[in-house]
């Protein structure tokens, strides 16, 4: 982590409370991508064990999120944080919101993986698993990033995001055909549709999380710009 980035403080146990809070918000974001691994595992393999590990996992990361939360609301209260560190927690609570968010989608992917034990096809796997690859690298991107604090590898981390959706779209259209094709399909392919529209989400919540990183840094909120207009505000120097 580049601590350089961090304000020093008088009080010692200040330092110690920031430094508490960045650990346990990376601790958090290490268990959510074990988590989306295992439920993409799960759902491939159709291991039951693997998915129920996962939805048991889950009640770990609302436990985390809900301490971090409360860290970082006592530390808003009683030191009265400004500049950069103010920024940092406002930040802090957003990210743990969207890595929480990613949690619950890697829950619906476990629990999707139980549902379809015994069914004969899981169709798309090779493509689920691809797209599953994009948005772990996403999330461990901006993850790292916030870890570093450094705005360096943001623009390609979003931009990846165009990938996704491309991907999204294609396994879309086949699953479109394949329940046009035969009217038996559709209630076990619009259950594949809502594992595949889950992994689409968890590369948005990456997206956002270097967003948020982008204000804490440099105090832009750079939310709805275009990749043209986000690349530009991340690599004008302040």
């Amino acid at each position: 982590m580049d601590n350089s980035k961090i304000s020093h403080h008088i009080s010692e146990q200040f330092n110690i409370e920031l430094e508490d809070i960045r650990n346990k918000v990376l601790i958090m974001g290490g268990l959510v991508e074990q988590q989306i691994e295992l439920s993409v595992e799960a759902y491939t393999s159709g291991n039951i064990e693997l998915a129920e590990q996962v939805i048991k996992q889950d009640d770990e990361v609302d436990e985390l999120e809900m301490s971090i939360d409360q860290e970082c609301t006592q530390i808003l209260a009683l030191r009265q944080p400004t500049a950069f560190d103010l920024r940092m927690l406002m930040a802090v609570i957003k990210i743990i919101h969207e890595i929480e968010r990613v949690g619950d989608k890697a829950q619906r992917i476990a629990e999707m993986a139980i549902k379809l034990v015994g069914v004969e096809s899981r169709f798309p796997h090779h493509e689920l698993e691809h797209m599953a690859e994009l948005v772990q690298g996403m999330l461990h991107d901006a993850l790292d990033a916030f870890a570093r604090m450094t705005l360096e590898d943001v623009p390609s981390i979003t931009e990846r995001d165009e990938n996704v959706d491309r991907e999204y779209d294609n396994i879309l259209r086949q699953l479109i055909t394949r329940m046009m094709e035969d009217p038996r399909n559709i209630t076990r392919t619009l259950d594949v549709l809502w594992t595949v529209r889950a992994l689409e989400r968890i590369g948005d919540h990456a997206c956002y999380i270097c967003e948020h990183l982008v204000y804490m840094i440099k105090g832009e909120d750079v939310r709805h710009l275009s990749q043209e207009e986000l690349e530009k505000r991340v690599n004008v120097p302040r």
